[in-house]
């Protein structure tokens, strides 16, 4: 089929993955994002272009090209896995949608052969490309970290709202299980009022019953030095259980979402 030879441009693909999406899951991770938001633990998928990064010592090339037709093959190594726990395929990044006729691609081939498909995604690109997926997915995993737009452009380099208008829109179509995620990050986003704030606007999109609150990691940080870069976030605490307990309870309440640490 012609779509099989479509090329994307990726830098991993995780097997028996639990997150990003229900069940088990293989998730495809594509290279390029607009944002630059400086809590990042996936700092080499900000570039559409081929790096080296240095790992453990040694120089890795990350990003490859490879078609829908061989990635479909990986994926399909663990159908009976996908079957037996309602999971499938989910494409992160990055930002998966700013290579959309890949996205596009692998999302309906992995729907032709009956595969479960989600994405995870800012939204902040254009809507006649995410309205083009939209029939091929069931599940939108949609990053909303802050509702004020000037703070979002400090701390993450762009401005917001195109990905709010977008998350209006999304609901509206009713295409697709549209599953709110929030990092939290201190010193950005996680006092009560603006983790309130977000669950508010969430619950008010048609459809929406569900919001995970992903609390901030350092899992990324040697990353940065293997890219050459400087890591501006090692001075933050990570947020314990017992505040994230707290969020979550507040942002329920003030919602009625069912809300969730992790997801």
């Amino acid at each position: 089929m012609e779509y099989e030879n479509t090329l994307g441009r990726i830098f991993d693909i995780q097997r028996f993955s639990i997150h990003d999406g229900p069940g088990i899951r293989t998730i495809v991770f594509l290279k390029g994002c607009i944002l630059r938001c400086r809590w990042c633990c996936n700092p080499e998928s900000q570039e559409l272009g081929i790096q080296t990064m240095r790992v453990q010592g040694i120089n890795k090339v990350i990003g490859r090209d490879i078609t829908v037709k061989d990635t479909l093959e990986i994926v399909e190594k663990d159908r009976p896995y996908y079957r037996r726990s309602g999971g499938g395929l989910t494409l992160s990044g990055g930002e998966c949608l700013l290579q959309p006729e890949f996205a596009l691609a692998l999302l309906s081939g992995a729907k032709q052969v009956g595969i479960n498909t989600a994405i995870e995604s800012m939204g902040g690109i254009q809507y006649e490309v995410i309205e083009s997926i939209l029939p091929h997915l069931d599940y939108f995993l949609m990053d909303i970290k802050h509702t004020n737009a000037e703070k979002h452009r400090e701390f993450t380099g762009k401005t917001n709202e195109l990905m709010l208008e977008n998350a209006k829109k999304i609901a509206a179509s009713g295409q697709t299980n549209l599953i709110i995620r929030v990092p939290v990050i201190p010193t950005f986003n996680n006092s009560r009022d603006e983790i309130c704030t977000i669950a508010e606007f969430a619950a008010a999109l048609p459809g929406v019953k569900r919001m995970h609150l992903l609390p901030y990691h350092r899992l990324g940080q040697d990353k940065y030095e293997g890219l050459g870069r400087e890591y501006t976030m090692d001075h933050i605490i990570p947020p314990t259980n017992e505040e994230m307990v707290l969020l979550k309870e507040a942002a329920q309440k003030a919602s009625g979402l069912d809300c969730q640490i992790g997801g």
